[in-house]
C-alpha cells in the first residue's frame, strides 16, 4: 500500500449528498477481485451516456460533459470533495478500489457511511472529516477557482487552503500509523514474519504427523 504523508492536490467537487457505493462502482463490475482496473468505471452511470458493462472499450464510449470528472478543469484531481453520508449502500470494497485506481488519494466530507469509511483506510484512501460549514466553504472555493488545490498534512492532521486557512481533523492513531507507513492488513502481518516462522517450526516439531 502506498504511504500517505502530505498530499497537495487538485480538488474535484462532487456536490451530491448520499452518494452510494453502487454509484461509485456499479454492481456489474464487481466480478473481479483484483484491486486494479476499476478506475475507468468509477461513477460509471454518471460519467458515460451509455450503459457500461465489463470489457467495454471506454475510449469509444460517449461521455457526459456535465459530470464533474469529465470537465477538463478537474482532470488529474487527487482530492474528492464530498457531501454528507458519502459511501452509503452496500459494503463493497470495490468502491475505494475504484477511487484509488482513478487517482484519488483522499476525500474530504462532513460524514461517511461506516463500512466505506473503514474500507478506505484499509486501501490507502484517506477520508477526512471536516465540519459541514467548512466543507461548504471549500465547495464554494472549488467551484469559483479553476485549478483549486488543497494540502492535506497527515502528520499534522490538518487541511491547508491556498487562502492560508488550516482546518484540523481527527484520525485514529492506529489508522494514522498504517497510512504513514503504507501498511494494510497483509503488511501488518508480514511485520511478524519471524514470529510466524518460529511458531510454524514449533508446531511442526510438536505434531509432525499433521505435515506428513
Amino acid at each position: 500500500m502506498e504511504k500517505f504523508t502530505i498530499l497537495e492536490g487538485l480538488v474535484a467537487p462532487l456536490d451530491r449528498p448520499n452518494v452510494d457505493t453502487d454509484a461509485i462502482i456499479p454492481k456489474q463490475f464487481l466480478k473481479s477481485i483484483k484491486r486494479s482496473g476499476f478506475g475507468p468505471n468509477l461513477f460509471d452511470a454518471w460519467r458515460y451516456l451509455d450503459s457500461g458493462e465489463p470489457g467495454m472499450d471506454h475510449t469509444t464510449r460517449p461521455i457526459n460533459p456535465a459530470f464533474v470528472l469529465n470537465q477538463p478543469r478537474y482532470r488529474g484531481a487527487q482530492i474528492l470533495l464530498a457531501r454528507e453520508n458519502f459511501g452509503c449502500g452496500s459494503s463493497r470494497e470495490h468502491a475505494p478500489w475504484a477511487l484509488t485506481d482513478y487517482g484519488f488519494r483522499a476525500i474530504i466530507g462532513p460524514s461517511y457511511a461506516d463500512i466505506f469509511f473503514n474500507n478506505s483506510f484499509k486501501n490507502g484512501l484517506l477520508p477526512v472529516i471536516l465540519p459541514a460549514g467548512v466543507v461548504d466553504k471549500l465547495f464554494a472555493h472549488a467551484h469559483a477557482t479553476p485549478g483549486y488545490r488543497l494540502k492535506i498534512d497527515l502528520p499534522q492532521q490538518k487541511v491547508f487552503t491556498p487562502e492560508g486557512e488550516a482546518f484540523p481533523f481527527h484520525i485514529d492513531g492506529f489508522r494514522k500509523h498504517n497510512l504513514l507507513h503504507g501498511l494494510d492488513e497483509i503488511g501488518l502481518t508480514l511485520q511478524h514474519t519471524d514470529a510466524i516462522r518460529t511458531f510454524e517450526a514449533k508446531h511442526r516439531a510438536a505434531q509432525p504427523w499433521l505435515f506428513a
